[in-house]
Order: C-alpha cells, then sequence, then structure tokens
C-alpha cells in the first residue's frame, strides 16, 4: 500500500487514496462514526496515526478479544487528566491506585486505559513497554498524555528552607511518600541515590499517600514537611514547590480500545483551547505532544 504525503491530517481525497476507497465510502464511515477524523471550518481531516490505527485494529479480525473491556481508567493520579475525563463526559471510572496497579489491571482487562509515569531507572527513560512487563501484549497504543514537572512540595512559605534533596536528610524533615508501585516511588529512589542521599536516613510518614492529592493534602495538613509530586498538585493545595525533574505522563491501552467513544471524546477535548488554558493553570505541563501516538505494537 503507497502511502500519501506525510502530512500529520489527510483529507477526503487522501484518505480514499490511501485506504483504497472511494471518497463516498469514506463519507459513509464518517456519518456511521467508524473512522477517526476531525472537522476544522466545516472541512473533514483524518489524523494519518488514526488512520494507521483504525487501519491495523481491522487487520486483526478476529485476533482481538470479544469480551468487554470496563469503562475505567486506572494507573496513576494526575490532576489535568483527572479534570479532562470530567469536562469531556468521556465516561470513563477513574480508578488511579498507582502506575504499577494500571499496568496489572490493563493486562487482566479490568481497564480500558492505564495512566503511567514509570521510569527506568537503567535507561533514565519512561514507559518502555518492555520494562513495563507490557511488551507481550501485540496491540498495545501508547499515547501521550503530557509532559509534567516532578518535584519537592514543602509546606506554605518552606518554613524549613528545604531547597534540594540533601536537606531531607538528618531526621529532622518528615518526608510523605507514595506506595512502593507508584511511579513517584520508583522516580524519588532514583533521585535519591542520584544525589547520594541513603533513603535508610530519611524520617517517612509512618503510612503511604495513594495519590498526588492525598500527599499533597498531608503536607497541607502538618502531617509531613515534604515530599515528592508534581507541580499541579502543590498549586492545588497553596504548597511551596521545588522542581526536580520532568518526567512522561502516558496513556497504555489495547488498539480496539483507542476507537472506543470514551478514549477518542477524550482526546478530542485534549485538543480543545480551553484544554490548554487550563493546563496553563494547573501549572508543570508541557502539552506539546499530547495527543501522539508513541508506540504501536
Amino acid at each position: 500500500m503507497e502511502r500519501g504525503p506525510e502530512h500529520a491530517y489527510l483529507t477526503t481525497a487522501e484518505v480514499a487514496d490511501y485506504l483504497r476507497l472511494k471518497e463516498r465510502k469514506v463519507y459513509d464511515l464518517v456519518r456511521q462514526g467508524g473512522i477517526p477524523c476531525v472537522r476544522v471550518t466545516g472541512k473533514l481531516l483524518f489524523p494519518r496515526q488514526g488512520i494507521d490505527l483504525w487501519l491495523m485494529s481491522h487487520l486483526e479480525g478476529d485476533q482481538a478479544s470479544s469480551r468487554p473491556v470496563p469503562l475505567v481508567l486506572a494507573g496513576s493520579q494526575d490532576p489535568l487528566l483527572e479534570w479532562a475525563v470530567r469536562e469531556s463526559a468521556a465516561g470513563l471510572a477513574l480508578l488511579c491506585h498507582g502506575s504499577g496497579d494500571g499496568v496489572r489491571r490493563l493486562l487482566s482487562g479490568e481497564a480500558m486505559v492505564a495512566g503511567l509515569h514509570l521510569l527506568d531507572e537503567r535507561q533514565g527513560d519512561y514507559n518502555r513497554p518492555e520494562a513495563l512487563g507490557l511488551a507481550g501484549m501485540r496491540d498495545l497504543v501508547m499515547v501521550r498524555w503530557a509532559r509534567r514537572r516532578q518535584g519537592l512540595l514543602l509546606a506554605p512559605d518552606n518554613p524549613l528552607g528545604i531547597t534540594s534533596l540533601e536537606d531531607l536528610a538528618g531526621g529532622r524533615v518528615r518526608v510523605a511518600h507514595r506506595q512502593p508501585d507508584a511511579g513517584a516511588h520508583r522516580l524519588l529512589t532514583w533521585l535519591l541515590a542520584r544525589a547520594g542521599v541513603d533513603p535508610d536516613g530519611l524520617r517517612f510518614a509512618a503510612h503511604p499517600s495513594l495519590s498526588e492529592d492525598d500527599l499533597a493534602l498531608a503536607i497541607r495538613q502538618g502531617e509531613a514537611d515534604a515530599g515528592l509530586g508534581v507541580e499541579a498538585a502543590a498549586r492545588r493545595q497553596g504548597l511551596a514547590f521545588v522542581p526536580l525533574h520532568q518526567e512522561t505522563f502516558d496513556l497504555a491501552m489495547r488498539r480496539r480500545s483507542y476507537f472506543e467513544p470514551p478514549v477518542q471524546r477524550l482526546l478530542a477535548f485534549a485538543r480543545e483551547p480551553r484544554f490548554a488554558e487550563r493546563a496553563e493553570a494547573l501549572g508543570g505541563y508541557d502539552i506539546g505532544e499530547s495527543g501522539a501516538v508513541m508506540y504501536n505494537a
């Protein structure tokens, strides 16, 4: 199959030529909601990545499981994602218990989408399928959600004068922390090792915080003095913030799930101007690649 011009979006004529269909058939597919497209100033445009995924999904035919997948978004909590799911009326239930839990639920068919920000400590990059245990999924798709700023969340006005990870050592600082399979826990372990800080010398809170908001609230309420989290969570609770690292947050799903209405509604909403406005207001987000397909098995 020959490819047309390498543009991000194809016209109706170009997509008809690409798929070896008549334009009338393409319009029929649009009316039936069977093919990914957007309408810009009255003109239909077809995202090339979406068309390629749609084509591969149909080529798989009966290889895909017919078992319905729950309309659940599992994995890590993200303030921008949480807001977008609500505002887009995507119809996805949120079950955010950490990236590791999201991977398990995606593999077991308990979730349609998993939000992930799992660092590969050896490579220093994020969400590599083989490092996540997802390499065996022949229909895995990874969609970029955002890049996020991670750092130290601190009490308002930073009364202890904390400016780095080294300041957490010595036992005077109570450190909030996440559950072991959360992406933030893995990142904290990696950052401490790079900074030469022994985690055994830190005064950790007795119980882990199960989400970004829980960790921020623990600091706001005086139950802890510091913790690693995203800038957006710090802003929501009026906390001080020391940036340390920029990470990648992706959405993992099976290829057929990419075309389900809840996922398409969410991704379409992420292209609207008010999504960008919200990301700017929350703080710490780079959404330049949002919606891009980063991996297609």
